[in-house]
């Protein structure tokens, strides 16, 4: 009995030691919840990016990654060498990972982070954010130029953006 009661005591004294640490008036969630797109969401994302460098005669790989960076649709056009998912990819992880298109974080570059595995800071991916959300970001690559990459991302980003900002909260 005496150890049940020394032990109800000490997790007391537990419990108020771990209150007294958290920010007078700050309710602390038990759990988070983190929206995500859809698969055929990042698909539709995707085939937009895709279909906006078709239009203009290139033929690229397409990366629609999570808010984490893990990549969730990868497609890679008829022509396009395999190099392009790659690029495409540490882009998007790049994106997602600073919510910022590339083509700004060029000065990013300059510094140690330049070095960090994964990141890669040319142009051709943008954040895909929405209803004040950051959902992912989409990277492409295989045009001739960053920005080319980047307004292939951006229409990407755009064709699911409307019916994200309409999602309820």
């Amino acid at each position: 009995m005496e150890r049940a009661l020394t032990s109800s005591v000490a997790g007391a004294a537990l419990a108020l030691a771990l209150c007294a640490a958290a920010p007078a008036g700050a309710a602390q969630p038990l759990a988070v919840s983190v929206r995500r797109l859809s698969l055929e969401t990042a698909l539709k994302a995707a085939q937009a990016a895709m279909a906006r460098c078709r239009a203009e005669g290139l033929q690229v790989g397409v990366t629609v990654v999570t808010r984490d960076g893990q990549p969730q649709v990868m497609l890679r056009d008829v022509l396009a060498p395999e190099l392009t998912l790659r690029v495409s990819r540490r882009k998007a992880y790049t994106a997602a990972s600073f919510d910022s298109p590339t083509s700004r974080l060029r000065s990013q570059a300059a510094g140690g982070l330049a070095h960090v595995p994964g990141l890669l800071f040319d142009a051709g991916a943008v954040p895909i954010d929405a209803a004040g959300m950051q959902f992912g970001a989409i990277g492409v690559s295989g045009a001739p130029s960053g920005l080319t990459d980047e307004a292939c991302a951006r229409a990407g980003a755009e064709a699911v953006q409307g019916e994200l900002d309409m999602m309820q909260p």
